[in-house]
């Protein structure tokens, strides 16, 4: 898993992974900081995965660093508008992104008004999970053969809803069908909320989404899982499918979640925000919920030691 300074390339099926570049620490003491409030940028709207996770943080990380921390959700373009913001901001340790396994595509999908590589600074990856695709309780499938056998049936008319063009989910859905030999309809969103409310409310046939995203609704009975694509059967799913056991050889994709700062933000401030951010979900009350009711493999990697 190279979550690290090095050029990386989203391996969107097996590998969850970011981009970033060695920039040098610029002279900020960092023993003045911090020194007011720290802004965290999720670039998603409420809802999804991404936005809780950096929520369940919150309390843990402000008492340890003894800052008001404030979440702004600036969604758009697959996390990229609100990345945009970091990557402009001063690299003074105020301004930080959470981001999704979108972020390692969106420079190939959008003419994008930053360098992802030079102009962020990796932090941490705060884990993987597998992507999960489900259905309202009103379809007729019950597993992916099911999906498949009525798409060939009546080529482009399911549909599935993603967080957006680009993202894991999406080509995780678009491999699958390409080797199913049957064609769904992508409906990309801005972000897992509004797409998983449309899956709920039954406006689309089927959703595609991390573990996190799906989980919580499917033991809700609000959604019907189809099939995962871990390597192994999950333990809070333990009747759905994998990919691999539906008949399609060695698929496996992940999902990932990750945090970045502006270029240059000095390394001791990196260090600290990272240390304080891995003590907040390495609490018992907060991993028990990540890694058992949202199925997120806690990897909470130090991005600047692993460079």
């Amino acid at each position: 898993m190279d979550f690290t300074r090095r050029s990386v390339v989203a391996g969107a099926l097996g590998s969850p992974l970011a981009l970033a570049l060695s920039a040098p620490a610029q002279p900020l003491l960092s023993n003045s900081w911090p020194s007011g409030i720290i802004k965290v940028i999720v670039p998603f709207p409420p809802g999804g995965s991404v936005d809780p996770i950096a929520r369940m943080a919150q309390a843990g990380m402000q008492q340890k660093l003894g800052a008001s921390i404030v979440i702004e959700n600036r969604p758009g373009s697959s996390g990229a508008l609100g990345t945009e913001i970091v990557a402009k901001s001063p690299p003074d340790g105020n301004t930080w992104v959470f981001v999704f396994d979108s972020h390692a595509v969106n420079l190939f999908l959008f003419d994008l008004n930053f360098d992802t590589v030079k102009d962020l600074e990796p932090v941490m990856l705060i884990g993987t999970a597998p992507n999960v695709l489900a259905t309202h309780p009103s379809r007729p499938y019950k597993t992916f053969a099911d999906v498949v056998a009525a798409a060939k049936q009546k080529p482009d008319t399911i549909t599935y809803a993603s967080i957006g063009s680009g993202s894991v989910g999406h080509l995780t859905m678009t491999l699958l069908s390409e080797r199913a030999g049957c064609n769904l309809v992508h409906v990309p969103y801005r972000g897992g909320g509004p797409a998983m409310n449309d899956a709920i409310a039954g406006h689309v046939d089927l959703i595609i989404g991390s573990a996190a995203l799906v989980a919580p609704q499917v033991n809700a009975k609000t959604i019907v899982p189809v099939l995962q694509t871990g390597k192994t059967r999950m333990p809070n799913l333990p009747d759905t499918q994998t990919a691999i056991e539906a008949g399609f050889a060695g698929f496996e994709s992940y999902a990932w979640w990750g945090v970045f700062a502006p270029a240059e933000t000095p390394k001791p401030i990196v260090e600290r925000f990272a240390a304080a951010l891995g003590d907040s979900l390495r609490d018992l009350v907060v991993s028990k919920t990540l890694t058992e009711s949202l199925q997120v493999s806690l990897i909470l990697g130090d991005a600047q030691n692993e460079a």
